[in-house]
């Protein structure tokens, strides 16, 4: 049953980001108008329509955000000292570390394993790690980075009006509701696919640092979810989810912003190759676990 029940639950997830791979290889494709797409209409639909549905109760998810605070910061704090003596960048080595895929592999894979009465968490947890990734993150690559244009994204617009529609216990007419669930729907397909094209473009040319980003990375996320729960207390289903996302591979965006801004591309490219691949091995082992 076991077997069986990560077959159902990952094979999906690899299947689709496979055939993005295959159609990015067949024909060359620009799949920057896609994403933009996802971020700008796609996964803030998503955000949205969760948020403000009636069944999310914000406190509910409260331990939770934090937890998941204290994953993607405590680990760039733990890997910090065994970069300095490895001597490599930490501004090359660390985002990758921190800020894991949540987008693209989280949120579809955490609805495969518990369901979709898991959402509400997944976004939860997807939110904290964006929000991270593009204050604290941005900082890490450059200090001269403003906080305030944060409020200029629309996935953060969107968490923003979610959030006061759960807190004022608004919720939308059925006809505006529905085509923005269906919205939101799009986005967790595109983002697999998306990933399997994305990861045509990167390259194995530093794969040293790569295969110990392969192994820090679920590592350093485990040990902090563990701390967390010593902090807070969480059911089954909250602290299943929280291992899940502790042990998700580098997000691909960190390959994109190190490209941004010039902060060698190559290695991080190579830690998020070897990442992503290697998730092939531990997030089953994972959701062997909490399963």
């Amino acid at each position: 049953m076991l077997v069986e029940k990560l077959l159902v639950t990952v094979f999906p997830l690899f299947v689709v980001v496979a055939i993005g791979a295959f159609y990015g290889r067949w024909k060359s494709t620009d799949i920057s108008v896609a994403n933009r797409m996802n971020m700008d209409v796609f996964v803030p639909a998503l955000v949205f329509a969760v948020l403000a549905d009636k069944s999310f109760d914000l406190v509910a998810y409260q331990d939770l955000a934090l937890a998941a605070g204290v994953v993607v910061l405590g680990s760039g704090l733990v890997l910090f000292p065994l970069v300095k003596l490895l001597g490599w960048d930490p501004k090359t080595f660390l985002p990758p570390m921190m800020f894991n895929n949540t987008g693209n592999m989280g949120i579809p894979l955490i609805v495969l394993a518990f369901g979709e009465a898991a959402l509400p968490a997944a976004v939860m947890v997807f939110i904290v790690e964006m929000l991270l990734h593009f204050s604290i993150g941005l900082y890490i690559l450059d200090h001269k980075t403003k906080f305030s244009a944060l409020l200029k994204m629309p996935v953060v617009q969107a968490t923003i009006l979610g959030f006061i529609f759960s807190f004022m216990g608004w919720t939308l007419p059925e006809p505006i509701a529905i085509p923005m669930e269906m919205l939101g729907q799009i986005s967790i397909p595109l983002m697999l696919f998306t990933l399997g094209v994305r990861l045509l473009s990167v390259d194995l040319s530093d794969w040293r640092i790569g295969l110990t980003g392969a192994i820090l990375c679920p590592l350093s996320g485990l040990l902090m979810a563990w701390l967390s729960g010593m902090i807070w207390e969480f059911d089954a289903q909250q602290w299943a989810i929280l291992l899940v996302f502790s042990a998700l591979p580098p997000a691909v965006l960190n390959y994109m912003v190190a490209e941004q801004y010039a902060q060698e591309p190559a290695r991080v490219a190579s830690i998020v190759l070897l990442g992503n691949f290697a998730s092939v091995l531990t997030l089953p082992l994972v959701l062997s676990f909490v399963l």
